[in-house]
This record gives C-alpha cells, sequence and structure tokens, in this order.
C-alpha cells in the first residue's frame, strides 16, 4: 500500500514483552495477543463489517487496530467488535484529520475504548501551508513540534499517542536520518513509536538496529512480510515466513512489547485462510 492510498483511505473511509528463558537455549515465544491491522480486511468490512470481524476472530485474532470506521458511531462499532470477540485498542489517523478533527476523534476514540491514537501519516503537510512536494528537514522539525504537542493532548484524554512510518520516514535529507530526528526529538514521555517492519527493511534500515538503541519507545508493531521486487517501489506481499524479512532479531530486541499488528495487505489466495496462517505462524514463532 502507497502512502497515499493510505491517507485517501483513512480521509473516507496486558502490556508483556518477551520473557525470559531459563536458559539461553530455551526458545521464547510472544505472549502478547495475536493482532491485526483491519486495514488488511478494508474490502470485507466495507461490504459486512460485522461478518468481517467475525472472520478475524475466527481467523486467529483477539486484538485489532483500526483504519476507518465505515460510517459507523463509535458505540456500534464498539458493539460489533465486542460481538466479534474482538477488542479495538488502536486506531489510525492522518496528521491532517488530527489537526483539524482533534476534538471529535478524542471523543469517539475515548467512547470506543482506544489505548492508542496513531498518525498513520503526516504526508502532505508542511510548515508553510500552501507549500507542496517533498517534506524539507525544516517540515519534519515543525511536525516534530506537532507530534509532541498532540501527545499531550492525548495524555491527557487518558490514552497514549504514537507514530507509524512508511519509507519517507528513512529518507536522509541535508545529511540527516529522518528516523533519528524523529526518536531524537519526540518526546518519550508522550509519543510512542510504532514501527512498520516491513517498511523499515524496504527502506534498506534494519528494524532490530533501531529498535534497540532504546526498546521502550516501541511499544507497537507493524508485522508483514515481503519479497522485494528489483526496479519497482512496491514489494511482492506475502504470508508471514514467506518473504525475506527475518523477524528473529525484531522480537529479541522489541523488550518493552505491548500489542503487534500483522498486516498483509494483499494476498495471493483466499484472505481469510492467509491471515489464518499469518496467525499461526506468529503465534508459534520462536526466538
Amino acid at each position: 500500500m502507497t502512502i497515499a492510498s493510505r491517507r485517501d483511505f483513512l480521509k473516507t473511509a496486558g502490556a508483556a514483552a518477551v520473557i525470559a528463558s531459563a536458559s539461553r537455549a530455551e526458545a521464547r515465544t510472544l505472549k502478547v495477543p495475536v493482532g491485526l491491522e483491519l486495514y488488511s480486511v478494508r474490502d470485507f468490512m466495507a461490504k459486512d463489517l460485522q461478518s468481517s470481524l467475525n472472520d478475524v476472530h475466527t481467523a486467529g485474532y483477539t486484538v485489532v487496530e483500526a483504519a476507518g470506521f465505515y460510517n459507523r458511531s463509535a458505540a456500534d462499532f464498539r458493539k460489533a467488535n465486542d460481538q466479534a470477540g474482538l477488542r479495538c485498542v488502536s486506531a489510525h489517523y492522518t496528521l491532517a484529520l488530527l489537526e483539524s478533527q482533534f476534538d471529535s476523534i478524542i471523543s469517539y476514540a475515548n467512547e470506543l475504548g482506544l489505548e492508542y491514537i496513531i498518525c498513520s501519516s503526516s504526508d502532505g503537510t508542511h510548515r508553510d501551508p500552501n507549500a507542496h512536494g517533498d517534506a524539507t528537514l525544516d517540515d519534519w522539525h515543525w511536525r516534530i513540534d506537532q507530534f509532541n504537542s498532540i501527545g499531550k493532548k492525548v495524555k491527557a484524554a487518558g490514552m497514549t499517542f504514537g507514530l507509524h512510518n512508511h519509507t519517507p520516514e528513512f529518507a536522509t535529507i541535508d545529511g540527516v536520518l529522518v528516523y533519528d530526528e524523529l526518536m531524537k526529538l519526540t518526546d518519550p514521555k508522550v509519543v510512542t513509536l510504532q514501527m512498520d517492519c516491513g517498511w523499515v527493511y524496504l527502506s534498506g534500515h534494519s528494524p532490530a538496529e533501531f529498535i534497540a538503541r532504546d526498546p521502550s519507545r516501541f511499544e507497537l508493531l507493524h508485522i508483514k512480510d515481503m519479497i522485494p521486487v528489483p526496479g519497482s517501489k512496491e514489494p511482492k506481499l506475502t504470508v508471514m515466513g514467506k518473504g525475506n524479512i527475518d523477524y528473529k532479531p525484531i522480537l529479541s530486541a522489541a523488550t518493552h512489547l505491548k500489542y503487534y499488528f500483522i498486516e498483509q495487505e494483499a494476498f495471493d489466495g483466499d484472505p481469510m485462510t492467509e491471515l489464518r496462517e499469518d496467525a499461526d505462524y506468529i503465534r508459534n514463532f520462536n526466538f
């Protein structure tokens, strides 16, 4: 999924870490709930919300992250998740929406029972509202100020604010890696980082290396698998375990992980069958 497609879609549409083993040779498994980013089933949810959520639970998921609410009230969306046996603990919003609709977002999120409000993308926002094109380093510094400000307000409302990445966060501008600035200048007291491991990998960086710098910053992960396509910016997205990403060092480094969300945005076969394979893979993952 491109950043633009996610932005367009969003506009329209307990805490546990890895358990230390008794011996270094003993395999470890994740002890956090199996989560799904609901963008993975966006087409199904648009047609039949309740049936789709029921299928997600049947496929092996217990927590979800929303990416749009399909014109449902918070009470109705929560009821649909409750009936499916799911907890919606997090939701994605663009920076533009967070700036223009913050009060209504907070009200909806509190009624829904969210724990996290995540900025899915800041693409298209600039220090100068009349500016266009790629973000400058000044734009990113301005965005960081917005993130810290929003984070304080989200915390005051009883939730945690976080940042999700695509690949622009791993651009180097004027000799500075943007993600280094995000880690350095966002306030850890009010901003957590939701690393999308797939896009970090595609950008040519190691997710594990960033997480290991300060594991406490990374309470949430998006996990997906992919195979880079030579000559294309868009990878082949695939079932967990069938791509090129090695999750052992990533999950070993994520010692402050509270939730992870599998996100498979394209499928080769039956989507629910593949999502079940994703859930089975990560539930039985040893590292």
